[in-house]
């Protein structure tokens, strides 16, 4: 009954994270039978509802997230236990699930965790891309990389990565044809692209300025407004670790660089109340190796 229990709870745990029971049982290579008998065992077992469930959509109940948190956190310390009772010459196992913004996880990440599983190959990465808050605990992410000049979360258990700036930047070749820009006034006159997904989209601090600009474009993807600038479309302020490389190329222009903005910090996030394991300790260390101490930074 106790091995039942254990297994029923890593199917638990992988449907919650999937938010499905067919994705459950492809990604588990069962049937999705199977799944539903190990989590009514569960169900049963607890008596308590653990998901909700209609024909187009599940949900976590209340019990079933508090449930999901400590499975997690079970399993994890399972993990550490096998692998400590193997010996120090084990290999590091498992999944690892990470949310990364898309532009930091495309420009960085994707390339550290191709050398991450060259280094460690029976370690599973699973990664999901998107500029979009989500629950770390409810989709089940090991790490999420957020990029903020502070946390508005204080229950999350967080670790500092790096530190780096935004810079406002323009195609020689729109710069061409558009009025010369030397103070951050001077851009109420431009065409500025806009990121949605800031708290204030149309506000560009610039030293000790705030200034309101306006464009015709708006959009929720750093790349994309990289890719607008690059084809002359107008102005962007975007990271610089994004941009850094066409500066030095030449393909893009750094501008009002005598009112640098306030720095922020990328962010490794993780849930709360949980010991991080082996796996994620050499993710981070791999990240922070990976990242070093290019210029772009600041």
């Amino acid at each position: 009954m106790a091995t039942d229990k254990l297994v029923a709870m890593k199917i638990f745990r992988r449907v919650a994270e999937l938010g499905s029971f067919t994705r459950a049982a492809d990604d588990l290579d069962i049937t999705a039978a199977t799944v539903s008998k190990h989590i009514a065992f569960l169900e049963r077992d607890l008596d308590t509802r653990l998901i909700n469930r209609t024909t187009r959509r599940m949900n976590l109940t209340g019990a079933g997230l508090a449930f999901l948190q400590r499975t997690q956190a079970l399993l994890d310390d399972l993990e550490e236990a096998e692998l400590e009772a193997r010996g120090l010459q084990a290999e590091p196992r498992g999944t690892i699930r990470l949310n990364v913004p898309m532009s930091f996880g495309l420009t960085h990440i994707t390339e550290a965790i191709d050398s991450f599983l060259r280094k460690y190959p029976e370690i599973d990465i699973d990664l999901q891309l998107s500029d979009r808050m989500v629950d770390l605990v409810e989709q089940g992410v090991d790490i999420a990389i957020r990029v903020r000049s502070s946390l508005a979360d204080s229950t999350l258990m967080a670790r500092p990565l790096r530190t780096s700036r935004n810079i406002v930047c323009a195609s020689p070749a729109y710069l061409e044809n558009a009025p010369e820009v030397h103070v951050p006034n001077d851009l109420a006159g431009h065409n500025c692209l806009t990121f949605s997904l800031h708290d204030r989209p149309r506000v560009w601090e610039l030293g000790d300025q705030e200034v309101m600009v306006s464009g015709n474009y708006r959009t929720d993807s750093s790349l994309a407004i990289r890719q607008s600038l690059l084809r002359g479309t107008g102005i962007g302020f975007l990271p610089r670790f994004l941009v850094q490389g066409d500066i030095e190329k030449g393909v893009l222009v750094p501008l009002l660089t005598n009112f640098p903005p306030k720095p922020y910090t990328v962010f490794a996030l993780f849930p709360p109340g949980r010991k991080q394991p082996t796996k994620v300790r050499l993710l981070l260390d791999h990240l922070d190796q990976h990242l070093g101490e290019k210029p772009y930074w600041e």
